[in-house]
């Protein structure tokens, strides 16, 4: 009976990273704008990047709290407004039609620890966190949780946006 409801946390991570492929096998180590994720996401170490502004790692971290409180509240305008339109990982259209399905089936829950900038460049910042995931079908009550590591990748436009997510399942 989990097997549907992991099918659907897969669906919205797979839509969410833009990609057709399985995200727990991909590359994270691909190039992003000349650069690369700033981490291996399989790896034990996190180290925060050096030289990033006060001013901007306090708004790069209320954008990626931005980002999963208004998921986590279903909150469908204010999860418009941190995704980017010209996103590198996805397509805008796209991920709002899936999160709009996800919004309608599922009540889910994330949970973000060692949230941690790994990479930061003027109009670029990664950001670590280990997932907690909590997700149950409205309609049936069937429930599944779920842990993962992931890197958001945010770009600098009116504000931080989110334009690429790398995830890995803890197994």
């Amino acid at each position: 009976m989990k097997k549907w409801l992991i099918a659907v946390m897969a669906l919205f991570v797979l839509t969410a990273c833009g990609n057709k492929e399985d995200t727990t096998t991909k590359d994270v180590g691909k190039e992003i704008d000349e650069g690369t994720v700033g981490f291996e996401i399989l790896g034990d170490t996190i180290q925060e990047a050096s030289g990033v502004p006060q001013q901007e790692k306090e708004k790069i971290l209320a954008a990626f709290d931005e980002y999963i409180t208004a998921f986590n509240e279903k909150d469908l305008e204010r999860y418009k407004n941190i995704i980017s339109k010209n996103a590198e990982g996805f397509q805008y259209e796209e991920d709002i039609q899936a999160v709009t399905k996800v919004f309608k089936q599922y009540d889910i829950n994330r949970e973000a620890q060692d949230v941690t900038i790994v990479k930061y460049k003027e109009n670029e910042a990664q950001v670590f966190s280990n997932l907690k995931t909590e997700t149950k079908e409205m309609e049936t009550g069937a429930e599944l949780a779920a842990d993962g590591r992931q890197v958001t990748v945010f770009v600098k436009e009116d504000q931080w946006k989110v334009s690429s997510i790398y995830y890995i399942g803890n197994e």
